[in-house]
This record gives C-alpha cells, sequence and structure tokens, in this order.
C-alpha cells in the first residue's frame, strides 16, 4: 500500500549518491536481508546505517519505518523514536509513521500525527488517508473519521477507490451501516472487488445475511475472499447447513480455498458433527498440500473431537511440532465432553508445566472434565486456582460447570449456596441445572421451589416448564403435570422439538420424535419393529418415567419407541455396512430409556454406537456406555 513498493534495504541503499556510501560498506550486513526482515534483522539494519552517517537520510528512515509498517504488530516506541529523530519528515515517512500507530496498541495516535502533518503543511496523499482511517476504525472513532471524511472531500480526493474501501470499512466498524452504503452507492464507477467485499463483510458480521446474500448475487466479479466471507458469515450467524452449501458451490466452481475457509468449514463439519464431511476437508488439505500451520491443525483435532474420534484428535494434537493455547483448550475440551476426565487434567498439567498462561476456555474445559467424572474436590481446587493463581475472575461458564459438577455429584444445597453466592445476577441456566440435578436425585420439594422461580424468571422459555413437569410426573402428581403444561401452552412457550441427525452418503439426515417425513420411513419403522423384539429378547425393558402423560403404559411405550435417537440408529442399521460405527448428534440430553437402549443395541447388534447428545459424547459397545451411566 505504498506509493512505491518496498525492496529489499540493499537494493535501496544501492540508488543513494550519498558520498559516504559505498556498497562495499553494506554489502555484508545488508546482502542476506529478505523482502520482509525480520525485527532483529531490521534493528541490524538500523545500527549499520547509524554507524555509517546516513541516519540523518530522510529517504532511508522512511523506508526503515516501511520495513516496521509491515509488522503485524510493530514496535511503538522504536518506530516513534525512529520518526521523532527525522528533522524534516517526508509524506512517505509520516504515512509509515501513521501506519505503525494505526496497527499498535495506540490507534488514536494516528489522527494525531495525521493532524501533525496538516499543521507542518505536509500535504497528505491517498495512502495517508487509509492508513488514518484504518487507525479510526481500531479506536471506533466516529468523529475524527468523519473529519478526515471531510478532509477527503476538501482536497480531492473522494474518487479514491483505496480511500473509498477504507471510508465503507470504518463506517461499518462503528456500526454506521447507513453511512457505509452511501459511501458505496454515491459512486458505482469507483468500485473495485475489494469495495464488494467489504459491504459483504460488514452485513455479514452485523448479522444481515440476506442482505450479504443479496450483495453477494450483484457482485460483478468474485475473488476467495467474498467466498470466504460468505461462509464465515453463514457460520457464525448459525446457519451452518448454509455455509457448507456455499462451500461445495465454490469448490464446484474449481475455487481453491485459503486458510480462513478451511478453518470455518471445519467448525461447521465439528458443530454439526459431519465426520464424513470433516474427513473430505481432511483429504483436500492433504490433496492440495496446503502447510499445516496451527489453526488448520487445531480446526482438525477440534472437529474430530467433536465428530467422535477423540484417538485422532488426540493423535493430531500429540504429532503438531507447534501448539497455541488454542491448540490445548480444543484437545482438554474434547477430552472433556468424551468423559476422560482425569486424561483431560493430566493434560492440563503438562499445558502448566510447559509454562504456557491458561485462558477462560482453558479452565471452562477443565471444570468441565471435573463435572463429567464427579471430581469434586478436584473442581473447587481449579476453581480456586483459577482465580488466585491466574486472576480469571469466573464467568457464568465456569459458574455452569460448578454448579453441574455439585449437581450431579448430588451436593445440591452446595451448589444453591455457590449460586446466591454469585457477585452478579445468575443466568437462568444455572437454575435449570439444578433443577435436573433435583429430578435426578428425587428432590421434589427443592425442585418445585426452583421450577416456579425459572418460570417467573423466564416465562417464555419451554424448558423450564418441561423440567418442572418432568419432577411432578416422577411424584406421578399427574394432575400438576397437566397444569404446567396447560400454563405454558397459555404463555405460547411451546416445547422446542428435540432432534437427531446423522450423516450418510454425504448427505445429513435429521428425524424428530414420531417422525414419518423421511423417505425410507416405513423401512425405518420396520427396522424399529425389529430392534424392539431382538433387544426385549435380549432384556430391555422400557422405562416409560420421561413420559409426561397420565396414559397408559402401552402408549407410554409406544411414545418412547418413536423418539429421534431410536430413528437415527434405526436408518444407521439400515444404510451402514455390519461391522461400522453408527454416529448420532442430538439437541437435547439423550433421555434415560433410549440411553439404556442404545446400551442394548450395541451389544445385540454388535456395533459401536457413538452419540454426541446436549451435554457430552456416549459411545456404545458391547453392552456399555463410556459414561458408565454418569450423565
Amino acid at each position: 500500500m505504498f506509493a512505491t513498493k518496498p525492496k529489499p534495504l540493499l537494493l535501496l541503499y544501492t540508488q543513494f549518491s550519498n558520498p559516504n556510501f559505498s556498497i562495499s560498506t553494506f554489502h555484508s550486513p545488508f546482502s542476506s536481508l529478505p523482502l520482509h526482515p525480520s525485527l532483529n534483522q531490521t534493528r541490524q539494519a538500523h545500527a549499520r546505517i547509524i554507524s555509517t552517517g546516513l541516519a540523518a537520510d530522510t529517504q532511508l528512515m522512511g523506508h526503515l519505518l516501511a520495513s516496521l509498517a509491515q509488522f503485524s504488530s510493530p514496535p511503538f516506541y522504536y518506530s516513534l523514536s525512529i520518526f521523532k529523530n527525522i528533522q524534516n519528515p517526508s509524506v512517505f515517512a509520516a504515512n509509515n509513521m501513521i501506519r505503525c500507530f494505526a496497527k499498535s496498541e495506540s490507534p488514536y495516535e494516528s489522527f494525531s500525527l495525521y493532524n501533525f502533518m496538516r499543521q507542518r503543511s505536509l500535504q497528505p496523499n491517498n495512502y495517508t488517508f487509509s492508513f488514518v482511517f484504518q487507525g479510526c476504525s481500531r479506536v471506533l472513532g466516529l468523529k475524527e473519521g468523519v473529519q478526515v471524511h471531510g478532509n477527503v472531500v476538501k482536497l480531492g480526493f473522494e474518487g479514491d477507490v483505496y480511500i473509498r474501501n477504507a471510508m465503507i470499512q470504518f463506517y461499518f466498524a462503528c456500526n454506521r451501516i447507513e453511512c457505509s452504503k452511501r459511501v458505496f452507492d454515491e459512486r458505482p464507477s469507483c468500485r473495485d472487488v475489494v469495495t464488494w467485499n467489504a459491504m459483504l463483510t460488514g452485513y455479514a458480521r452485523d448479522g444481515q445475511i440476506g442482505v450479504a446474500e443479496k450483495v453477494f448475487d450483484e457482485m460483478p466479479q468474485r475473488d476467495v475472499v467474498s467466498w470466504s466471507t460468505m461462509i464465515t458469515g453463514y457460520v457464525q450467524n448459525g446457519q451452518l447447513e448454509e455455509g457448507l452449501t456455499q462451500f461445495k458451490e465454490m469448490r464446484e466452481m474449481g475455487l481453491v480455498p485459503n486458510e480462513a475457509i478451511l478453518v470455518t468449514v471445519l467448525s461447521a463439519s465439528a458443530q454439526l458433527g459431519l465426520l464424513e464431511h470433516g474427513r473430505s476437508v481432511h483429504l483436500m488439505i492433504d490433496s492440495f498440500d496446503f502447510p499445516m500451520t496451527v489453526p488448520i491443525v487445531t480446526g482438525l483435532v477440534n472437529m474430530y473431537a467433536k465428530c467422535g474420534c477423540i484417538d485422532q484428535a488426540r493423535h493430531l494434537f500429540n504429532t503438531m511440532p507447534r501448539k497455541d493455547v488454542s491448540s490445548w483448550n480444543a484437545m482438554i475440551c474434547g477430552l472433556a465432553t468424551h468423559g476422560l476426565g482425569k486424561e483431560a487434567l493430566e493434560l492440563f498439567e503438562r499445558f502448566i508445566g510447559e509454562g504456557l498462561f491458561p485462558s477462560t476456555v482453558t479452565f471452562i474445559g477443565v471444570l468441565n472434565a471435573c463435572s463429567r467424572v464427579g471430581l469434586v474436590n478436584e473442581g473447587h481446587s481449579y476453581f480456586k486456582l483459577m482465580r488466585e493463581s491466574y486472576g480469571i475472575e469466573p464467568e457464568m461458564e465456569h459458574y455452569g460447570c460448578m454448579v453441574d459438577l455439585l449437581g450431579r455429584a448430588g451436593v445440591v444445597v452446595e451448589a444453591v449456596e455457590l449460586i446466591e453466592s454469585m457477585s452478579v445476577p445468575p443466568d437462568p441456566v444455572l437454575w435449570v441445572t439444578l433443577l435436573g440435578a433435583c429430578k435426578v436425585h428425587g428432590l421434589v420439594e427443592l425442585g418445585k421451589e426452583i421450577g416456579h422461580k425459572l418460570i417467573q424468571l423466564d416465562p417464555n422459555h419451554d424448558g423450564n416448564y418441561v423440567q418442572l413437569a418432568s419432577i411432578y410426573a416422577k411424584s406421578k402428581k399427574w394432575e400438576d403435570v397437566v397444569r404446567i403444561r396447560r400454563l405454558m401452552f397459555d404463555r405460547k412457550a411451546n416445547k422446542v422439538p428435540g432432534w437427531s441427525l446423522i450423516e450418510a452418503d454425504g448427505k445429513l439426515h435429521r428425524f424428530v420424535a414420531g417422525d414419518r417425513e423421511h423417505e425410507r420411513s416405513l423401512d425405518i419403522y420396520k427396522m424399529l419393529e425389529i430392534m424392539g423384539k431382538r433387544i426385549a429378547e435380549a432384556g430391555y425393558l422400557p422405562n416409560i418415567s420421561p413420559v409426561l402423560h397420565d396414559i397408559d403404559e402401552e402408549e407410554k411405550e409406544s411414545a418412547i419407541k418413536e423418539h429421534s435417537e431410536r430413528l437415527a440408529i434405526a436408518f444407521g442399521l439400515l444404510v451402514t455396512g455390519p461391522r461400522d460405527c453408527i454416529r448420532i448428534v442430538k439437541n437435547l440430553r439423550v433421555c434415560g430409556d433410549c440411553h439404556e437402549m442404545s446400551k442394548i443395541v450395541s451389544k445385540v447388534y454388535r456395533r459401536e454406537i457413538i452419540v454426541r447428545d446436549g451435554s457430552r459424547f456416549h459411545h456404545f459397545k458391547e453392552g456399555q456406555c463410556s459414561c458408565k451411566d454418569y450423565w
């Protein structure tokens, strides 16, 4: 983004006619400098310049600043000291100092330096404005940016496409979407692909995916950044399947994805539990010979862990030549969700042993690991360590893990005390967690108290009514069950249906309870009947307590038989090989009866069944579950 493209320092030096300059003098230290030298190499070059008496050369020092400005985080005080020692800085030198400021921890200084230029009658050029807008964007300096915009118009630069692109990005950063649109609309002839991408990015980040789609469709030209922006926009706004569809369209056009797209698609595959799709992306990475960067390998670790392949995730993690905190977090959290709590804690101790500093996410994984295997004392210890040794104040997720740990262990009163001791208002989800613990441990009176409290806190959340009704159902208080469900209906807090996903033949198949919409519905229900007979012969007896209706036993058994995960398992038996693993993703926690049924199916059919529910992974094999019935 410079008026003249920066060259290796040696080539620049040979152009100067200073009588003190000699190529033989500079050949040794500068001949091996790359186009983008490291900070240490740049400092060495600077030292050589000073030792040979060329420190007063404005052009040379400007190029030294240009070299520093290329760093993602330029050394602030070092860059400033160089600039201050230039007696009459050129626009080129000032521009690069503005660029250093814009990238630094003090981006507002880019605007201050711009004002200094104006006071010194140093005429800004098109690069000046682009860099100043970057600084204003980072500090959300709307007033300052508007002032710079006025100068752009006053000095006749409003037709420069690079400046207009910077203005669009600036207004989006300040959440002035209408201003970005005005800049975009007022000069249709002054646009390039970066202009369109700026609009695309702004709308996607604001959550206006529909508008972003319209912009994308109208683009006269698209590049990989355009596709990357749309794919990322879909995924970050929760439209995971749409993001994967967009990725497929991009590949069909023969475009090669960049790193950002690959990481985003791996994330979407992980969230949906699409192992086949995730594996295809892994194969693509290998076939294109992409460098296995830390973000890509971390994405693969996360994908395999969330798709049920914890061994593959572990292998990739252990063979990573370099890891960052996100890599460790992905592995620790992955082990925790698979119920491998002790291994997750051992990995955390390794992490600390290597001198790394944990983040809030690290401790979410650690506390979750304690919860999964019921390590109450260890949970208390790590919760204290987080605050006292690392200065990390607990967030709602940390409290959630602790409440879950205490609730699962039956220490419900202590969990209540923890919630009531919080310095910030507790999220209702903490009380929901406790309500579930009351149901598991048969604490009817406390459960009723918490349930009614939740309904007052959040009267539109269907789950609160369902949990409270289930507690009444467990006590066979059917009149109360009917009363709570009628209250839920009157307040229009209808229950969100549970669903189960299974991937087969490159397609995603979604089932809800009693689903008869699938193209192979007849075959699925025939398989359900066969499954029912075989597991009954193996000793299965239905647990009908989750059914919240005062109906006869036979009707309750029928209702349970059509739960979404059962339909998904039946479909899996139909479409997979006799020794293949069946992988299912649920949006809700698996009910006790389906959990027991899955154990028996795995034994009768000699299949491994991996279910990722709303809480954790369940590996069903040979009649046992990895959670050891603790979930």
